[in-house]
């Protein structure tokens, strides 16, 4: 059995690990994504792409983040300890780097789609949150191993350190420019450098159709979680170890139809969880309009998640490890 992936991101490259570990062959279609600003990979989404990867030394050397300086809800910032690493666009491609990548897909016999077109389904966003992002100058020598969010009026503020003296500003609900006029904190702490000059979405969102028989959609561009609860990436991961056991149990003779309501349902699932938590950060970010619309709009979404789970059969595999197993065989 042959899986195609097509896409380049966290998702597609791990999936193509995975598969290749178990034995399963497959094809990539590195499609191109948009760049973006540096991620902040926490110690525990690290631990696990390491775990799935079998590299316990994966963007081992990078830079650390130490610390999370808090400014929420009005009050004033509290410093709360933070293990995390700090990565560029270039480190995420060197670390997943696959050899003698395989653009045919002929021969194919399940899809694995982590970048658009999708073969079926709607986004549907929990809110819209048009946000983007600028390169800043730390004005604080202190700064350099911190990362700091703080709640505006309108929207949220997150700064992500790449070196002792610059980083990224994310700003949500804004532009940059808009946003940190209305900072009491971050405002004295960073100059504007540079505007990425791109808007983009961070309200999260799901494909209304996930898999059918055939294939599955996973990533970012099919999945999006927003970035307040900072579980993007561990959740790429999440996804690719799914997809890779969806594909060997296939490999084995499993339903399809009965696979691809498992992995629909898990990452309903998923996303329901997401939901609930964001809306616990939104209830105490701020009191105006724009709060109120975000934390209506994530409630809005939870009842949606409910009710299509409601309407899916119970989950009738279980992942063990890596690999997904029968519930009626699960000891």
């Amino acid at each position: 059995m042959t899986a195609a992936i097509r896409g380049r991101g966290i998702a597609a490259r791990c999936t193509a690990r995975l598969l290749g570990a178990q034995g399963l062959d497959w094809t990539l279609d590195d499609a191109p994504r948009p760049s973006g600003p540096a991620v902040m990979l926490s110690d525990p989404a690290l631990s696990l792409m390491r775990d799935c990867l079998g590299d316990p030394e994966l963007l081992a050397g990078k830079r650390r983040v130490q610390r999370r300086v808090v400014a929420w809800g009005g009050q004033e910032p509290a410093t709360l300890d933070h293990g995390a690493i700090v990565l560029d666009e270039g480190d995420l491609d060197q670390c997943l780097e696959i050899d003698n990548i395989n653009k045919s897909n002929i021969y194919s016999d399940f899809f694995i789609h982590a970048a658009m077109p999708f073969p079926s389904g709607n986004m549907r966003r929990f809110g819209s949150r048009p946000s983007g992002a600028a390169q800043v100058r730390l004005l604080r020598e202190e700064d350099g191993d911190a990362c700091r969010v703080e709640s505006l009026d309108t929207g949220w503020l997150f700064l992500i350190p790449v070196s002792d003296t610059t980083g990224w500003l994310l700003a949500i609900g804004g532009s940059p420019d808009e946003l940190l006029p209305q900072s009491r904190h971050l405002g004295a702490r960073v100059e504007l450098s540079r505007l990425s000059g791109a808007s983009f979405e961070t309200a999260p969102g799901m494909l209304e159709c996930l898999a059918a028989p055939g294939w599955l959609a996973c990533g970012t561009a099919a999945i999006a979680f927003d970035p307040i609860c900072g579980d993007g990436t561990a959740q790429a991961v999440r996804e690719a170890v799914l997809a890779a056991a969806v594909v060997q149990a296939l490999a084995e003779g499993e339903d399809a139809q009965a696979l691809a309501t498992h992995y629909h349902s898990m990452l309903l699932a998923a996303m329901r969880r997401h939901l609930k938590l964001c809306a616990q950060f939104y209830a105490t970010g701020g009191k105006g309009a724009w709060w109120q619309a975000q934390l209506a709009a994530l409630a809005e979404g939870f009842e949606w998640c409910t009710a299509a789970l409601s309407r899916l059969p119970e989950p009738r595999y279980e992942l063990r490890g890596l690999r997904l197993v029968p519930r009626e065989t699960v000891t």
